[in-house]
């Protein structure tokens, strides 16, 4: 037996493989089209943004970071970007 599956026989296991697998399947993140409520202007925003993301016409604030997920602004509106 080769010295480097001694080490750790765990990380041989297929359940480990499988594992790293499912969590690199899918991306919780994705871009957005929102509407500004004054404007109806769409701006595309990361749904992770870190910086506050502001209308292209009249600059109103559309989300603000928080730390995860981008919290949106009380009146705006968004979809999910299609691939």
């Amino acid at each position: 037996m080769p010295a480097h599956e001694s080490q750790d026989p765990s990380k041989s296991e297929p359940r480990y493989k499988l594992k790293i697998k499912r969590k690199m399947l899918y991306l919780k993140s994705y871009f957005r089209d929102m509407k500004c409520p004054g404007c109806y202007k769409i701006t595309t925003v990361f749904s992770h943004a870190q910086t506050v993301a502001l209308c292209i016409g009249c600059s109103t604030v559309l989300c603000q970071s928080t730390g995860g997920k981008a919290r949106l602004t009380e009146g705006c509106f968004f979809r999910r970007k299609q691939h």
